[in-house]
């Protein structure tokens, strides 16, 4: 049987700031350093599967929705019968913390990083995700 690889890619600032009021804390800096953050994400993501919460699948630009496959998740789906669908393919998770927490226990590869942001945030990175804890 062909194994789903799990990944995560996420951006967090200098104290693990992870959103605000919904959006990214640094949502439309345009600093290079945020730019390269987005442009390496959708880089990385190309050809793959996204699964992530309606908001996050709604925010992917049009230039990047036909060279990868989104799927709406959502808190009622089982993320094991949700991931076996995709058996044989990377799948990243998107979306944040709630659906990082229902899939955390999954992932193999978190791919983290830490932007020069330090201000404030209503989301945060939790360090148990990386042991497969919620």
């Amino acid at each position: 049987m062909k194994h789903t690889v799990v990944r995560v890619m996420c951006a967090i600032g200098q104290s693990g700031q992870l959103g605000l009021d919904g959006g990214l804390p640094w949502e439309g800096n345009r600093a290079p350093i945020y730019r390269a953050d987005v442009a390496r994400f959708f880089e990385l993501t190309r050809g793959h599967v996204l699964l992530a919460g309606p908001k996050t699948i709604a925010s992917v630009p049009d230039y990047a929705r036909t060279d990868r496959e989104l799927v709406v998740v959502r808190s009622s789906m089982d993320p094991e019968e949700t991931l076996s669908r995709f058996a044989g393919r990377i799948v990243f998770i998107g979306g944040g913390p709630p659906v990082w927490d229902a899939y955390a226990r999954f992932v193999s590869h978190w791919d983290i990083t830490r932007l020069p942001y330090d201000g404030p945030a209503d989301r945060w990175f939790n360090p148990n995700w990386l042991l497969g804890k919620t």
